[in-house]
């Protein structure tokens, strides 16, 4: 969430920067300036009148010392005229103050200057690449043929259960999946980051710290009778771990890494790119996550996108990593990189993982705050990643290794499978 001031003294960069974002509510932010210059008068008015009434109040208590009785109950009728402007100031200053936060939340993270124009996936900029594009025998079939030839999950299955979007892993389909889910773990806890195993339910306290409210309300799962959301992320709970929390600047960077299952609605999806894996309600991921000072905070980006590159490079798949644009950038991102992996057999790219940086945005919300040398505090930046969600991981595993005589398993995985091949 921005700060008032900041948008005060820096409106037309705001506005600026809020249209490479493609947001089209820009009058929200002449209303913070003005609902912001209101309570600034208000509040100069109210501490102005408490100024004057405290005042009043030390010299009626001399006047009453001195026997000058008609003079204090003079001053008494000012007093009492005083608290009744303080009450109606005070009431004015908090319906002001609830406006401005209202407007406030409804503003995007404005993108960091790097962040190319464009309003579409196709004006993504690549800036990096690895790997080679395999060359596929001419009987080579999509990851949804190959998971019901070799038992590997089953889509129908869930559909009898839940719904279209809940696979059913089965088999050496499930030990894939749990292969992945250690592999990613143990490679973020090479990398310095602590484990934690956060709840997949949140509250709207929560959900609104790291901005999933109120922006995406349709792509959660809402327990309506406790007021709860299904995680989409495990960046969610684990980034509130520090809601409200002054960090020494000694403790900074946090890093942190959960697994969990993420729940996302997905509203409005279907077709041939929502087949098989490409997109799913539930599925399996490893978060990383990092609390740091601003001033490091991109080059931690950069230290992060690393990390997952190197997940894709130890799995033996091609990939390339895409800086988003404006147009195409979450709510609360102020830059933000894809990680896509090519699916030989679908012949496209697939997005595997997003590594934000969020700047102050998550941790204006949530109050998380670090303390420096000076003892003065200020607000630290948060980014995540996902190291990595499993779905269309698997799906470019299966269809990139498949040979006539199986699925090859990549060597950094058989430790943790048991098996070279599946067949």
């Amino acid at each position: 969430m921005l700060q008032a001031g900041y948008i005060a003294e820096n409106k037309e960069a705001v506005i600026t920067a809020l249209r490479k974002k493609r947001f089209k509510e820009l009058h929200l932010v002449d209303a913070v300036v003005e609902i912001d210059s209101l309570r600034r008068k208000l509040k100069h008015h109210l501490d102005t009148t408490l100024a004057e009434s405290n005042q009043i109040a030390r010299e009626v208590g001399e006047l009453f010392k001195e026997g000058k009785k008609a003079e204090a109950e003079q001053l008494k009728t000012r007093a009492a005229e005083l608290k009744e402007t303080s009450k109606n100031l005070n009431d004015e200053l908090t319906q002001a103050e609830l406006q401005l936060h209202e407007h406030l939340v409804l503003l995007p993270n404005p993108p960091h200057a790097s962040v190319p124009e464009g309003g579409s996936p196709e004006q993504n900029e690549k800036v990096a690449e690895g790997g080679s594009i395999p060359t596929l025998f001419p009987e080579a079939v999509p990851h949804w043929d190959l998971m019901e030839r070799y038992r590997l999950a089953d889509l129908a299955l869930g559909v009898k259960i839940t719904g279209a979007g809940f696979p059913v892993y089965t088999a050496r389909g499930a030990k894939l999946q749990r292969a992945l889910i250690q592999f990613f773990l143990d490679e973020a806890l090479k990398a310095g980051y602590e484990e934690v195993i956060p709840p997949y339910l949140v509250n709207e306290e929560t959900a609104f710290g790291t901005g999933q409210l109120p922006d995406k309300e349709a792509q959660m799962y809402e327990m309506k009778m406790d007021k709860y959301y299904l995680i989409p992320t495990a960046e969610v709970p684990v980034t509130n771990i520090f809601r409200d929390v002054i960090l020494d600047e000694k403790e900074l960077p946090v890093k942190r890494a959960a697994y969990s299952p993420c729940f996302r609605r997905e509203a409005g999806s279907y077709g041939k790119d929502v087949r098989g894996l490409n997109r799913v309600h539930q599925f399996d991921k490893v978060e990383i996550v990092q609390i740091q000072h601003p001033e490091k905070s991109y080059q931690t980006l950069e230290e992060m996108a690393k990390h997952v590159q190197g997940l894709l490079t130890q799995l033996e798949l091609p990939w390339r990593m895409m800086k988003l644009c404006g147009g195409d950038m979450s709510f609360a991102s102020a830059l933000t990189y894809d990680m896509e992996v090519y699916s030989a057999a679908q012949e496209k790219w697939l997005e595997v993982s997003s590594v934000s940086n969020f700047e102050t945005f998550q941790s204006n919300r949530m109050k998380l705050r670090f303390r420096g040398k000076d003892n003065k505090t200020q607000l630290a930046h948060t980014l995540n990643g996902s190291a990595l969600a499993l779905p269309r991981i698997v799906a470019a595993l299966l269809e990139n290794h498949q040979t006539p005589e199986g699925i090859r398993i990549p060597k950094v995985l058989q430790p943790y499978t048991g098996f070279e091949i599946i067949n």
